[in-house]
Order: C-alpha cells, then sequence, then structure tokens
C-alpha cells in the first residue's frame, strides 16, 4: 500500500524527471560516441569535470545558460583527447577512456583546491528555477509532475528528441552509423571516418559534461566531491539497454531514475526502519542489472564498435 501511494504520487513522478535528466544528457552522448565506433569510458570523469566548470563560471560571474555552455566546450576538450588518441592512433578505448576519467576527475579537485583553496563548505550558487508554464503548471497531478521542472530537464528531453531526428533522418546521421557499422563504406563514399569519429566524440562528450553540470546547476547548487556518483557507468549500461536507440535509451534512464525515485522514499516510510538502508540504495542498481541482461540479448552492437580503422583498409 505504502508503494501504491508513492507511485500514484505527483511528486514522485517529478523526482522521476529531476533524476533522469542527467542521465539523458550523458546517456545520449554516450550513445552518439559508440554508434561511430568509439567507446568513451572517460564519462564517469567528463561528468565530474562538466559539472565543476559549469558550476565554477556561473560562481565566477557568467549566467546560468553560458555556464552550460562552459561545460558543453569542456567536455568537448576531453573528447577531443580521447578522439585524438583513439581514430587517428588506434590506442586502446579501454585504457584511454579510464584515463580519461582519471584525469577529468583529478583536474576538477585539483582546480577546486586551487580556485578555492580556503573554503571549508562548497559556495552555492543561483541554480536554474522550475519554470511556471501557464495553465499547463495548473493541471492537477501533472502539472506537479511534467510542467514544474528546470529549463535544463526539458532540454535533455529535447535533445533526445534532436539526436533521433539527426540519427535517422540527415545525411550526417547516415554517415555517423555508418562509420560504426562499414566505415569502408564511409571512405567509399569520399567522406573521412577519422573526421566523422573525432566529431562524435567531441559532441558527445559535451553532453555528458552538460549532464554532470545539470548536477551542479539545476539539481543542487554547489559542487562537491563524489556527486557523479557513478552514473556515467549507469549511462553505458543504458545504451546498451536501450540498443543504441535515443527512444529505448530514454526508457532505461526513466526505468533506473524510478527505481532510484522509490527507493528514497521507501527509505522514509516504516518499512525503512527496519531494513538496512543500504538494501534501498542497492534496489536501483540490481534491477538494472536485471533489466539490462534481460534486454541486452535481443541488442545488436554496431558492427565496428572499438575496431580501430585505417585508411585504404577492406
Amino acid at each position: 500500500m505504502e508503494i501504491f501511494d508513492i507511485l500514484v504520487s505527483a511528486s514522485f513522478w517529478a523526482a522521476v524527471l529531476r533524476i533522469a535528466s542527467p542521465l539523458i544528457f550523458a546517456t545520449m552522448g554516450e550513445l552518439i560516441c559508440e554508434r561511430a565506433g568509439v567507446l568513451n569510458l572517460g564519462i564517469e570523469g567528463i561528468m565530474v569535470f562538466g559539472a565543476f566548470a559549469g558550476w565554477m563560471a556561473v560562481y565566477a560571474g557568467l549566467g546560468l545558460w553560458p555556464g552550460v555552455l562552459v561545460a558543453f566546450a569542456s567536455g568537448a576538450l576531453f573528447g577531443l583527447a580521447h578522439a585524438t588518441l583513439t581514430v587517428p592512433f588506434g590506442l586502446s578505448q579501454h585504457v584511454v577512456g579510464l584515463g580519461v576519467t582519471l584525469l577529468a576527475t583529478s583536474s576538477a579537485y585539483y582546480a577546486y583546491r586551487l580556485a578555492l583553496p580556503e573554503v571549508t563548505s562548497p559556495p552555492r550558487i543561483e541554480p536554474f528555477q522550475p519554470l511556471d508554464i501557464p495553465v499547463l503548471s495548473d493541471i492537477p497531478f501533472l502539472g506537479e509532475a511534467l510542467f514544474s521542472q528546470t529549463a535544463l530537464t526539458y532540454l535533455a528531453f529535447a535533445t533526445v528528441l534532436i539526436v533521433a531526428l539527426v540519427l535517422y533522418r540527415t545525411p550526417l546521421g547516415l554517415a555517423l552509423r555508418a562509420a560504426g557499422e562499414n566505415p569502408s563504406a564511409v571512405e567509399a563514399q569520399g567522406l573521412s571516418v577519422t573526421a566523422i569519429r573525432m566529431g562524435a566524440v567531441m559532441v558527445g562528450s559535451g553532453m555528458m559534461a552538460v549532464g554532470g553540470a545539470f548536477l551542479t546547476m539545476s539539481a543542487f547548487s554547489s559542487f562537491f566531491f563524489e556527486m557523479v556518483n557513478g552514473r556515467g557507468w549507469i549511462c553505458i549500461a543504458l545504451v546498451v539497454f536501450g540498443a543504441w536507440m535515443p527512444g529505448k535509451a530514454l526508457l532505461g534512464a526513466l526505468l533506473f531514475a524510478g527505481f532510484d525515485a522509490l527507493q528514497i522514499r521507501m527509505q522514509q516510510t516504516p518499512l525503512g526502519a527496519d531494513i538496512p538502508y543500504q538494501v534501498f540504495l542497492m534496489v536501483p542498481y540490481v534491477l538494472s542489472i536485471l533489466a539490462l541482461v534481460a534486454m541486452s540479448r535481443r541488442a545488436e552492437v554496431p558492427a565496428a564498435l572499438m575496431v580501430p580503422y585505417n585508411r585504404g583498409e577492406r
């Protein structure tokens, strides 16, 4: 009965959308990378640095939207480093990705200590505020659940539509998908596989950084260590769960966010007093693993994913 009451509350579904938003940004970014044939394991660190860069830009005096652009640009720079090592030089995508994660995470922590050496608690900024949409925000249940979110949440869902349209309705999307499936066919059309893959990794990494920036500029109002808390690794799993398709990946993000929002509320019930809170924290990950196993059996991996390509190869 307690679970039912939670599931039919508008605040629960509002929380699901908020929790899903950073996952959506980062998942779409990883999906773009992998569709082009590059596994980006730098996602966790890029999200951390994006969270710091966006927050620091606003704290330094820039507006919220310029802060989002700063976060995107910082992610794109790490994406450039990743792509340079893995695409033209063909180094291991696993090793480079983990190296980028360590570099980005350490850089964020170092820059924080360098910029704010005397600070004992993170300074706060004025984050994005929930939008009050005329008429729609006043609709019972739906108004609170769907139409009282911040602009970044709506941008996250719009990103899914944009990515899907680009991938499946434009020549650019066709070339990007071909780079991850049959790069020799891309070269046969006179296009550069290297340029496509490097561009995809840079754009995808920028989106990952925006996912991190959501945490400091919309969900919270300050930067603190460990705030990303494994979300990047979850996003890699969500790409597989979604079979490398934007719509299904969105459903996966909402599913994980639903599990997460549910466990937070379950801890506050009488049941939560009798069960260690670690069990509730574990539930979203266990259920996500089970869902991943069930869905991944039918997923078709891009044929050239993690396969280096040298010009002239067949």
